[in-house]
């Protein structure tokens, strides 16, 4: 009887540790979803400013393409979150906030989209979403103490603000590209590195406890 209750408290620990490696686990982001969408802006900014110099197709071509794979996007994010039942795991309080925060940036940046539709010049609307990016990318590195995207905020909001006196798109679109390559693309290769290291610490203690 006390080897059993011996066992019980071993076990209880067992899952207690458990929940403490996974909640830490939770609270470190892999980085990919900045890595995806970083190199897709970055490219779309990258050949665009190649598309100005050869004239190969019409000035907006690459960022209609970009817009075409971001619906593909969204459309499979929606159907895997709402019509495939998945297995659902349990949320922590920081992955609530940052769901409902990215509907506030999503919406955000389409309502500056169809502004740039509907009159205003994508010269100045692009420094607008570049502002966009910095905060958001500012919630982020705040709530999950990332210095990398912290850092990346400002760099961010200091092109932007730059952008914002330039009448030359080809030049916005340089600075549009550096600004996501150094607030989305370096800050995701470090976290996804990071928390590759830390997915593999766990598996380690996990094997270790087995």
């Amino acid at each position: 009887m006390e080897n059993e209750k011996q066992l019980d408290e071993h076990e209880s620990l067992l899952i207690i540790k458990q929940m403490i490696d996974t909640a830490k686990q939770e609270q470190k982001d892999d980085g990919k979803g900045w890595i995806i969408w970083g190199w897709m802006l970055f490219l779309a900014s990258l050949f665009t400013v190649i598309n100005m110099h050869f004239l190969w197709y019409s000035t907006f071509f690459f960022w209609n393409i970009f817009g075409g794979i971001a619906f593909l996007i969204g459309i499979y994010q929606a159907v895997t979150s709402f019509i495939i039942k998945k297995k659902v795991r349990v949320k922590t309080y920081s992955k609530a906030i940052f769901d409902k925060l990215n509907i506030g940036f999503f919406v955000s940046l389409m309502f500056i989209i169809v502004t740039m539709n509907v009159g205003m010049s994508p010269v100045k609307g692009f420094p607008l979403l570049m502002n966009l990016y910095g905060f958001w990318i500012l919630i982020y590195g705040a709530m999950l103490n990332f210095k990398p995207s912290i850092i990346g905020a400002f760099a961010m909001w200091i092109l932007a603000f730059i952008a914002l006196f330039v009448n030359l798109f080809e030049t916005v679109m340089i600075l549009h590209g550096v600004g996501v390559l150094v607030g989305y693309i370096i800050p995701g290769h470090i976290a996804n590195n990071e928390f590759r290291k830390v997915a593999g610490r766990n598996l380690t203690n996990q094997q270790r406890s087995v």
